[in-house]
């Protein structure tokens, strides 16, 4: 079964907490704190296999999940760090936000992609020793994970598409060209899925060509297949556009050019744009008499494309075209990798960017922001000392003068990502 897209939800491991350790050993009295920080979480990480060319995977398994980081231990011992988990996908993926669609990555190239990081690991008591305070009882918490809803769309990486309605001799082009076997038969979309096929023109000079099935007239609105293999040429360097010549099933050959390029230009205006050899096929059962051959020439001449006669069931003319493709792919640009709309890079976080302060109409001041989470996200509220380094941490970032600046009020409530407390000078 062919699959080209896919919906899962990735969540990297969360970081391991920081450890509250005191240092014992015979003969040294009140050794200090030696609590060590706790591991990262493991990452989801995406590589491309060679060995596939579909998503069917991601059919039967939704959630991924990397491995959560070890806490620390005592005499200052790391935790380890979570396993990574590895997720293979065919090359030509491209990895999209589940919420808005933008594009994060192309995995066109060899270059593992981080998808989620881990949470870091929380620093253990030893990091808050000061002389001031020299046994702190705190320990910081592990950060969560990134996780997030993506989809997964194949998009197949090939020099050559070839495009054309059903039943006229793409798949037997594609076999007769590569090493390929398609699935031929006289009748109506017989290729249910892309094939690729490598086409071999000399020693060290091949090129990737794809059989693209089920485009007719309403394919770029979801008519036939064409709705969901569109999708799969727009990589392609060159088009080879293969058209029934001896209308052997009734249709028009120049009707049906005009027809698959409307169709394309709906689809994307750059596609359309995209350069066309123009193949007439069959040509071996072409009724003499006919003058399809004369209008499809005159219908390239006006597209500025070539026309190749061919008759890919006899092996005539094939070679002839294989040589003019690999010559009009030396001198086009390579294959088009998709520039990421999105980046999951971490932002710098400034807190007199990154904090907002509203007040509600239960009168409670609201504090939020990206910076809020970070800190909120490092502190263990259960121990005492970890809330007052909270405290200390908001008053020095300057969140205490922006409520005063507010209207604040002694013993008025302020709500910080949902932990509440009276706000005392």
């Amino acid at each position: 079964m062919f699959v080209d897209v896919a919906k899962i939800r990735i969540k990297a491991g969360k970081g391991g907490d920081g450890c509250i350790g005191f240092h014992r050993e015979k003969y040294i009295a009140a050794g200090g704190p030696d609590g060590g920080d706790g591991g990262k979480g493991g990452d989801v990480v995406f590589v491309v296999d060679n060995h596939m060319a579909t998503l069917l995977d991601f059919r039967y398994k939704k959630k991924y999940v990397a491995a959560n980081g070890e806490p620390g231990g005592t005499k200052r011992c790391f935790g380890k760090d979570g396993a990574d988990i590895i997720i293979k996908v065919p090359r030509g993926t491209l990895i999209k936000d589940g919420e808005t669609g933008a594009l994060i990555h192309d995995m066109s190239d060899d270059k593992p992609f981080v998808a989620a990081r881990g949470g870091r690991g929380g620093w253990g008591n030893a990091h808050f020793a000061t002389p001031t305070r020299q046994a702190p009882r705190f320990a910081k918490p592990g950060q969560e994970g990134d996780e997030r809803f993506i989809i997964l769309e194949l998009k197949l990486i090939a020099d050559v598409g070839l495009i054309g309605f059903p039943n006229v001799g793409k798949s037997t082009l594609l076999s007769m060209i590569s090493a390929a076997r398609p699935k031929i038969a006289n009748y109506h979309f017989t290729t249910l899925a892309p094939n690729l096929g490598v086409v071999f023109v000399a020693e060290g000079s091949s090129f990737v060509c794809a059989d693209i099935p089920g485009i007719i007239e309403g394919a770029a609105e979801g008519a036939g297949l064409g709705h969901d293999f569109l999708r799969h040429i727009e990589r392609c360097r060159l088009l080879v556009h293969v058209v029934d010549a001896a209308g052997s099933e009734g249709r028009d050959p120049v009707e049906d050019l005009e027809t698959i390029n409307r169709e394309l230009k709906q689809y994307s205006e750059v596609l359309s744009q995209r350069p066309q050899i123009i193949v007439a096929n069959k040509c071996d059962i072409l009724d003499p008499e006919s003058d399809n051959l004369q209008r499809l020439q005159a219908k390239a001449d006006e597209l500025g494309c070539q026309l190749f006669q061919i008759s890919a069931a006899a092996n005539q003319g094939v070679k002839e075209l294989i040589y003019h493709v690999w010559h009009e792919l030396e001198q086009l640009p390579p294959v088009e990798v998709f520039e990421a709309e999105m980046s999951l890079e971490e932002p710098v976080l400034n807190p007199e960017r990154d904090i907002q302060i509203t007040r509600g109409p239960d009168a409670i001041f609201y504090v939020s922001g990206a910076w809020v989470e970070k800190i909120v996200g490092s502190v263990n509220f259960g121990e005492y000392e970890s809330r007052m380094y909270f405290e200390r941490t908001l008053r020095k970032a300057g969140v205490f003068d922006m409520l005063e600046a507010r209207g604040i009020q002694e013993k008025d409530t302020v709500d910080v990502l949902g932990i509440q407390f009276e706000y005392i000078y």
